[in-house]
């Protein structure tokens, strides 16, 4: 059970941290269009802060606790050993993972040019990239649902 708990744990907080990494670069996208100043760029402003803070930080901290807590289990619990982490489809998942965390610090990074006023990324930009979390997404649950390799 308590596994199971783990595993449910981990998914919930993937998926609300997936939604920030969707969502953050779709209002990057509107932010564009709003004047500098203006009562809709501080609202932007105001809901990219929060949803980097109230959701997207916490839930990929959620994300490594859990991930890390299931491997342990798998390690020592399942008896696998720790050389399952060498297996192609954990590999794939890892460095995958591994992205999604660059992502988030690209995002984060983004997010303080544009408060600023530094940003040179246009709306076509946030709207080509904005499905890339998604893409890595699918990579990271076909490789642990098949465990190909």
């Amino acid at each position: 059970m308590t596994y199971g708990i783990l595993l449910g744990l981990h998914i919930l907080a993937a998926i609300a941290w997936m939604a920030a990494l969707l969502y953050l670069p779709r209002l990057f996208a509107y932010h564009t269009r709003a004047e500098a100043g203006s009562q809709m760029d501080e609202t932007f402003q105001v809901m990219e802060a929060k949803l980097q803070g109230i959701i997207m930080g916490p839930a990929m901290i959620a994300v490594l606790v859990l991930g890390a807590a299931l491997v342990w289990w798998d390690a020592t619990r399942e008896a696998w050993g720790w050389g399952f982490l060498l297996r192609p489809w954990m590999l794939t998942k890892l460095v995958g993972v591994a992205f999604l965390i660059g992502w988030h610090h690209f995002l984060i990074a983004e997010r303080k040019k544009i408060a600023s006023g530094r940003s040179v990324r246009t709306e076509r930009f946030w709207r080509a990239v904005n499905e890339v979390p998604f893409l890595a997404a699918i990579v990271i649950v076909l490789s642990v649902t098949t465990k190909w390799g």
